[in-house]
């Protein structure tokens, strides 16, 4: 038996501002892996996709750190709540708030995201 990936036109797109950005095609999302993105100004972001089809982005920056690592993170659950870890200093980011779970002082960038 052969296996071969599902493909789709379905492209992911995050909002920018008043507009919408293409920054890759569904299929290449992996649940509980991310994938980063350039944007138009530079910065990156960090784009997942969960077991049940959510998607989700965040800035790729870590903040503790200042390395664009956090689309390589582990991603998990607290109390309910998707969160990305750092892979450097494991600090565990919401997925849906940008807010830091070891830190309340410190939040990263969300961002509107769908797939169309």
């Amino acid at each position: 038996m052969t296996m071969t990936l599902e493909t789709t036109d379905l492209k992911v797109r995050l909002r920018l501002a008043d507009d919408w950005f293409t920054v890759c095609d569904l299929s290449t999302l992996l649940p509980g892996r991310g994938v980063a993105a350039l944007l138009p100004d530079g910065r990156q972001a960090a784009v997942f996709a969960d077991r049940n089809g959510r998607l989700y982005a965040i800035d790729n920056r870590d903040p503790f750190t200042g390395a664009a690592v956090l689309s390589r993170g582990l991603t998990g659950t607290h109390q309910g709540r998707p969160f990305v870890a750092s892979p450097l200093l494991k600090q565990r980011f919401d997925l849906e708030s940008g807010q830091c779970l070891d830190d309340e002082a410190v939040r990263v960038t969300t961002y509107e995201v769908k797939a169309v």
